[in-house]
């Protein structure tokens, strides 16, 4: 059968910049091991599938290995897939999801997301991370990722991690978020996946479930300018709303087109 499907940058203002993420609308859910091979196929960090649900949309996230508990760049991506390719005229979007209901507020061209904060707490760092890293942090978090923060914004663009010792560790659906105080922006970051096709995530949204009440907490600041320092790198507009947090970004379309998928008996 055919199937829309779309490409768009998450987290930028400019093409090629942020985080590609793949939005594919459906009348009804294909089976899991499906939706798993379609991500696969795309090849991107994650490929988001929603329907219409209620008031809103139910909405799911698969890298091409697992399927996520909550992406933060795929639901903005889908946010704009559904504003600008299904002219959709509401101010808000809801989303139901593994992660409970998820807002989009629309505020201009920018889409806010308000999402559950995960503060992280004190941990012990893994034998593995540890091993793999070139640099030790400061101080080390935990939430649904390891939380890992340096003293500069140096340390953070300069850090090399040694893929091959972090590859001996399984931390799904969770990462390793390396953090520093920025210079032109209250906070930035990295992203690693262990495991995972794509090592670096190039702009997190979900990370900063944890980002976002560590750094408004430490800074005394309840609104944050974030940027996430990959090749491709990204802005979040930040706010800590105690319980959930707010993550505001822009988005640009790469394709829109269409995809045949074969509906195999037996997955």
């Amino acid at each position: 059968m055919q199937l829309p499907l779309y490409q768009i940058d998450a987290f930028t203002d400019r093409l090629f910049g942020g985080n590609p993420a793949c939005v594919m609308p459906l009348q009804e859910w294909l089976p899991d091991a499906l939706l798993l091979q379609i991500a696969r196929e795309n090849a991107v960090a994650e490929t988001a599938f929603f329907l219409p649900q209620g008031d809103g949309f139910a909405l799911r996230w698969f890298t091409p290995e697992i399927e996520m508990d909550l992406c933060g760049h795929a639901t903005l991506a889908t946010a704009h897939a559904i504003r600008t390719l299904h002219a959709y005229t509401g101010d808000t979007l809801h989303f139901h999801s593994r992660s409970g209901l998820l807002k989009v507020n629309f505020e201009g061209e920018r889409y806010a997301l308000t999402f559950p904060a995960r503060k992280p707490t004190p941990a012990t760092l893994p034998t593995e991370i540890a091993e793999s890293l070139d640099r030790m942090p400061v101080a080390v978090l935990q939430a649904r990722d390891y939380v890992l923060v340096y003293d500069t914004e140096t340390d953070i663009r300069d850090i090399q991690i040694n893929r091959q010792l972090l590859d001996r560790i399984n931390l799904d659906p969770g990462g390793v978020v390396v953090t520093a105080p920025g210079k032109d922006c209250d906070f930035v970051s990295r992203f690693f996946t262990p495991q995972a096709s794509i090592f670096e995530d190039p702009v997190t949204g979900s990370a900063h479930c944890s980002l976002i009440p560590y750094w408004s907490e430490r800074l005394h600041k309840k609104e944050l300018l974030a940027r996430q320092l990959s090749d491709r790198g990204g802005t979040l507009y930040c706010k800590d709303e105690g319980d959930t947090v707010k993550m505001a970004g822009y988005a640009r379309t790469y394709f829109t087109g269409h995809c045949e998928v074969p509906v195999i008996t037996g997955l």
